[in-house]
């Protein structure tokens, strides 16, 4: 049976104003915005001074609203918000991908302990529906991987570099003036915000809680036109690529940028786009595609996620439930191209065979097999002159 949900919204930045004005333009779901809580008191709203207040508890202490939500950047605020809304009874939704990640285990633990609802569909891919489709279509599918393009601020940047020839320092600037990327950032490029959904998505796809410091993250802040060259030459694309699958029964997880031909299932996904593809074992293998960035492409999951409270929709966790659900792995082996700027950078790695080497004064790569186990903890990880792809794509997300 539906109910009328009576809403407290913290945050009314690019997110909460997306969520707004879905609201102002459909009547379709039942629900109110009745206060809405922000941190800074000078600046100029969109809307009057009587909608906002300034103390978090005037929300969360109100009887009369039922359902918290969160859309704030800072996610130890957005963690102490949302416990303190669950442990009070009230029901939330959230956009915040890194406080979920972070707190995954604890935040399903007090939605069982309080008999109430924590949704977060927006954390994963903005306007992509893909946790509720692992939740419900896939809930008992023996899926085997799902993986793609899961950061529309890093994929904007890829496109404009490889489709029209721009250097990164302009495109990242040019992402940042339209709002598609923080004036730091790191948790975009440097491939964190992949991380963390890759965590969310694991949890739901195969059962398994993982720590975002256990995943093997590298991404795009030191591409740079040899890069590029190396990949137009072969007429590849490069994209950052999430990953989680069933490798010999143990779950690898990892996010690196990928390089990859017209063959590649998301090869057309571009700018703020994203893509995911699922494969089940008897399913065989899916494509989702839209938003992964912007106010109403959030805005509209969050609302989506707001619709299905009304009718105390949440989350089952089936696979948290089953026994024997899979280790994780390191151990196996990838194809990666490295771009080094001195032998030393690369003298540590030890690759299982090297298929290409080339060396010139202004450009050195090498493109080798290696086990991502080798690669974990390198310091040519942190090295700015250095910069690492995928280079063989999975058989299963090519058409």
């Amino acid at each position: 049976m539906e109910r009328k949900l009576k809403i407290g919204l913290f945050g009314f930045g690019c997110v909460g104003q997306g969520l707004h004005d879905i609201f102002t333009k459909t009547d379709s779901i039942n629900a109110e915005i009745v206060k809405i809580c922000v941190k800074d008191k000078a600046k100029k709203r969109s809307l009057p001074m009587d909608y906002f207040t300034f103390e978090k508890e005037d929300l969360l202490n109100d009887p009369e609203v039922n359902t918290i939500v969160e859309v704030i950047d800072t996610a130890d605020e957005a963690f102490e918000i949302v416990k303190t809304a669950m442990e009070g009874g009230k029901s939330v939704v959230t956009a915040n991908k890194k406080m979920v990640a972070e707190n995954f285990k604890e935040l399903v633990d007090l939605q069982l302990k309080h008999n109430v609802s924590l949704l977060y569909e927006a954390s994963s891919c903005a306007s992509i529906p893909v946790i509720r489709n692992l939740e419900e279509y896939y809930d008992n599918d023996m899926l085997t991987a799902f993986e793609g393009i899961f950061n529309g601020s890093s994929n904007y940047i890829l496109s404009k570099m490889v489709n029209e020839g721009k250097g990164y320092d302009e495109v990242l600037k040019q992402a940042q003036e339209i709002g598609y990327a923080e004036s730091d950032p790191t948790l975009d490029v440097g491939g964190h915000d992949a991380k963390y959904k890759l965590c969310i998505l694991t949890a739901h796809a195969f059962g398994v809680y993982v720590d975002p410091e256990e995943i093997f993250t590298y991404g795009i802040q030191t591409i740079n036109d040899h890069d590029l060259k190396f990949a137009m030459e072969k007429r590849l694309k490069i994209k950052l690529f999430a990953s989680s699958q069933i490798i010999n029964g143990k779950l690898a997880t990892w996010v690196m940028p990928q390089f990859c031909d017209d063959r590649f299932k998301l090869y057309n996904v571009e700018n703020e786009y994203n893509g995911v593809v699922l494969e089940g074992a008897f399913s065989d293998a899916q494509q989702l595609i839209g938003k992964g960035a912007g106010s109403h492409a959030t805005g509209s999951a969050v609302a989506s996620d707001i619709s299905a409270l009304a009718y105390n929709y949440r989350y089952e966790y089936k696979k948290l439930q089953r026994p024997n659900r899979p280790e994780r792995t390191n151990d196996f082996i990838i194809e990666v191209y490295i771009r080094y700027e001195n032998k030393e950078d690369i003298s540590d790695l030890k690759f299982e065979s090297v298929d290409q080497v080339y060396e010139s004064s202004t450009f050195k790569y090498l493109v080798g097999k290696i086990k991502l186990s080798s690669l974990v903890n390198q310091t040519i990880l942190s090295n700015p002159n250095c910069f690492i792809a995928q280079t063989e794509v999975p058989a299963r997300v090519l058409n």
